[in-house]
């Protein structure tokens, strides 16, 4: 009878060999020696399979380790960022898997946290988490990260999931109470607007410390006995910080304005003659360039200038970086297409500065939520206005 093989592997048992010379030690001599756990087969293919390992489920490249707690395994995490974090952050700022870039919500730990460690409570959206982790080098806490959707604090505070009952939720289901001795969570104080510290005191038996805004002003805050000064809760919107913001704005829009540009095109051939190719070409150039120049005006020139435009609104101030950005590009368009065509680029580059502008409402410590929603009720219909004026003007201005 044939004995069974595994494919491209000899494993037909060999007749015993001639017993090895014994050395003075009484073992093999080292060229012959053969490792206990070795197969037939050659040595394994590579590790075991670590314990933390799970069916469906991947260790993420930011975790190091696992540390046992009572209340079971807590991942912990690196606070440098590896290659694949700068990737995932620069793909994320030019809007790329954005609305997916997310971790799984629970406790980690940072350092080696004890019992007394305090307890920081941040969002599950990446990049957020990551920009905490990477300001606690050399700091033992544990994080606990709730579900946000993907969203950063300030925004989920105010959509309603970055909230209390998302806080309370956290804190029973992971066992933070056998986790640590104290009853106590570090809040960042962007999140306030959606934690009523009241009520996850009363629900989860935790009281609600408010920390810094920013995450560079952690340690600080944690070596200041968890006492925050003026600095620490002031929020900022510098230059460095509106620009950042940029590439996303650009990146989100460019989709829609490859359909709106498609559009300018076809309504650009429109004259006296029905439809004309070379006009669609020839006008759709001058139509694009108020496309092209209302948004950069709107997602780059309104809030690197912001503080210095005059106005009270991003909406209007959208409208002012509009117009003098295109003036000349609407000045060299009338010359061929008249006082319709140059009326035109005017309105259409002022409208969609105007909306890019208003996109910064959101981002911004400049407008309440009230305030924004004030806002666009009464700019949005003034927008439409001048979009559709200057589509009318643009078409006229071929006959």
């Amino acid at each position: 009878m044939e004995t069974e093989k595994s494919p491209g592997c000899d494993c037909t048992p060999q007749p015993p060999k001639t017993p090895a010379p014994v050395t003075l030690l009484g073992q093999m001599p080292a060229a012959e020696a053969v490792a206990d756990d070795e197969p037939c087969c050659g040595p394994p293919a590579g590790p075991q399979s670590g314990p933390d390992e799970r069916p469906g489920y991947a260790i993420q490249g930011f975790v190091e380790n696992f540390l046992t707690t009572p209340a079971g395994k807590v991942p912990r995490v690196k606070t440098r960022l590896g290659p694949t974090d700068i990737l995932g952050t620069v793909l994320t700022r030019v809007g790329i898997g954005r609305n997916d870039y997310k971790i799984a919500p629970g406790i980690y730990a940072v350092g080696k946290p004890d019992q007394a460690a305090p307890v920081l409570v941040t969002a599950n959206y990446k990049l957020t988490f990551d920009h905490v982790r990477r300001e606690l080098g050399g700091q033992n806490v544990w994080l606990l990260v709730l579900d946000t959707r993907g969203i950063n604090v300030w925004c989920a505070a105010g959509k309603g999931t970055f909230a209390t009952g998302e806080l309370v939720k956290r804190i029973i289901e992971t066992g933070l109470e056998k986790v640590v001795s104290h009853r106590r969570v570090i809040v960042p104080q962007l999140g306030a607007t959606g934690v009523a510290s009241k009520k996850v005191r009363k629900l989860s038996g935790f009281k609600v410390v408010w920390g810094p805004i920013r995450a560079a002003d952690i340690i600080d805050f944690l070596e200041n006995d968890l006492k925050a000064d003026r600095k620490m809760r002031t929020v900022t919107f510098t230059i460095v910080e509106r620009l950042v913001l940029v590439p996303v704005e650009i990146s989100l829009v460019l989709k829609p304005a490859l359909w709106v540009l498609l559009a300018l095109f076809i309504l650009s051939g429109i004259g006296p003659g029905i439809f004309s190719l070379s006009g669609a070409w020839e006008r759709g150039l001058w139509a694009a360039s108020a496309l092209l120049l209302g948004i950069l005006s709107g997602a780059g020139l309104a809030p690197l200038l912001l503080p210095w435009i005059p106005g009270t609104t991003f909406a209007s101030k959208g409208i002012l970086t509009g117009l003098v950005l295109v003036l000349p590009a609407a000045i060299a368009a009338g010359l061929t297409e008249g006082m319709a065509g140059f009326l035109a680029l005017m309105f259409m580059a002022a409208a969609l500065s105007s909306y890019m502008a208003m996109n910064f409402t959101g981002t911004s410590p400049f407008t309440s939520p009230s305030g924004v929603e004030k806002e666009m009720r009464r700019y949005i219909p003034i927008q439409a206005g001048m979009a559709v004026c200057g589509l009318v003007l643009w078409i006229g201005s071929a006959f």
